[in-house]
């Protein structure tokens, strides 16, 4: 199939699933320069447009290449100048020399799975930004890495979704590669595992589903909540971990839910989920999004002013996907500009990215906190050294400052006119305590579930 009868295929297909401004607005102008060893090459009119197309509808472009032609394995996008009139000659060697330009800023394997593996290489640790809310996951990957097999095994890694964590699981599959080139890694989510399984089943061969998972030295599946209520798929996960885990092979789960609170899970599987090293990540605290922040617009060579920093992490709360969804229409709106954004045009570009504020009614939450713990909620405003009325008073603290992000003095003059340093060392303590605490854990996720 001749390259433009093949996109104008794609286009036809693409424009029936997204808006009529979408595609208007970003497949304009686009057409295919060459392909190159199962490569599509895409010309695009600027940077904006690449940037848009490569965060936005990289998936749709290239499913849709595939279903077209099942040789083509990855695209890439490069700006170029394109002469309808002079489609058929096309100066190749221009071509060339601006792909390998655009290829510096977006290399090529950034842009298509590696088969053998099913890794994505741009997830590593190269820029990687650790903070408090996911220290604790980044020291436990680099300990994995030393050691597969040996340290934390299994590796259970929860939160929320958009918050990092299959940039986590994968970059560590990609670093043990290049640390450890000997080792067979191999990254899956819960779903292509279930497939799989049922295709064994179907084509009456169910050894070769465990073949195929039983010969690699690390196994990373991700999405794992998706395994309740799947009976089948439970019973063979739990062979399969077992064989690996006897023989020192590492083992790394994500999910969007602690194990206990997987449901549907059976128990013996969310006994060995449990048995390596379980760690939740959160949404980014404030100097983590700051960091975020100037690490992105760094990595793109954009210049911004340390009042727009401050103002982004302050309005931009949630999610990481959320907040680089956010950056990037702010960094591509500067580069359509040429210029930088003024503080003005930034609040009007990110108004709508903006989380609406979580309003709370502190004894509201003092009262959840009070029933979980059997107590009555006066009790948690005395002032009492009771050892289980100072862990439940701790606790409400806690969630106040973490969740809701109320102040430290307003927490202490609410919970019993006490001063803001208390409040502090509360909210510390209980954060200290997490990490080498499990039941504090699953208590504060109960209580989260019980005022959500």
């Amino acid at each position: 199939m001749e390259k433009k009868e093949l996109w104008d295929k794609c286009l036809s297909e693409i424009e029936l699933n997204i808006s009529k401004a979408n595609f208007t607005t970003w497949f304009k102008n686009t057409y295919i320069i060459k392909e190159d060893s199962g490569v599509i090459h895409v010309g695009v009119p600027n940077e904006f447009v690449k940037d848009w197309l490569y965060n936005k509808f990289h998936k749709l472009i290239l499913k849709t290449l595939i279903g077209n032609d099942e040789t083509i394995r990855g695209v890439e996008y490069s700006i170029h100048k394109h002469d309808p009139k002079n489609e058929n000659k096309t100066d190749e060697g221009v071509v060339v020399k601006k792909a390998i330009n655009i290829t510096k800023e977006l290399p090529l394997n950034d842009l298509y799975l590696n088969k053998e593996d099913n890794l994505n290489p741009k997830y590593n640790f190269n820029s990687f930004v650790v903070g408090p809310f996911n220290e604790l996951a980044y020291a436990v990957a680099q300990a994995i890495i030393s050691n597969p097999g040996q340290n934390y095994n299994p590796f259970f890694i929860y939160g929320g979704t958009g918050l990092g964590k299959t940039h986590i699981i994968q970059a560590i599959g990609n670093t043990i590669k290049i640390n450890h080139p000997l080792k067979k890694i191999y990254y899956v989510s819960l779903e292509r595992f279930t497939i799989d399984y049922i295709n064994s089943i179907q084509n009456k061969n169910p050894n070769s589903f465990k073949e195929k998972y039983r010969k690699y030295d690390v196994i990373i599946m991700d999405d794992i909540q998706f395994i309740s209520g799947k009976d089948k798929t439970q019973e063979e996960l739990f062979h399969l971990f077992n064989t690996l885990y006897e023989s020192n092979k590492q083992i790394i789960f994500s999910s969007d839910k602690h194990p206990n609170f997987i449901q549907g899970l059976e128990e013996r599987l969310q006994s060995r989920f449990a048995s390596g090293m379980t760690v939740q990540i959160v949404e980014p605290d404030y100097e983590s999004r700051v960091a975020i922040i100037k690490a992105k617009f760094e990595s793109t060579n954009c210049i911004i002013e340390p009042e727009i920093v401050s103002s982004l992490a302050e309005s931009l709360e949630g999610n990481i996907r959320e907040l680089e969804g956010s950056l990037n229409t702010v960094i591509c709106q500067s580069q359509l500009k040429n210029r930088s954004l003024t503080l003005a045009e930034v609040k009007l570009l990110i108004k709508n990215n903006i989380r609406p504020k979580k309003t709370v009614a502190i004894k509201d939450i003092v009262k959840i906190v009070a029933d979980y713990y059997g107590l009555a909620e006066e009790v948690i405003y005395e002032k009492t050294r009771r050892k289980e009325i100072v862990r439940a008073r701790q606790v409400a603290m806690y969630l106040l400052r973490e969740d809701f992000n109320i102040s430290y003095p307003l927490i202490g003059q609410k919970l019993g006119d006490r001063d803001h340093t208390t409040v502090i060392h509360s909210h510390l303590k209980i954060k200290v305590d997490l990490k080498t605490d499990p039941s504090l854990l699953q208590e504060i996720e109960k209580i989260r579930i019980m005022f959500k």
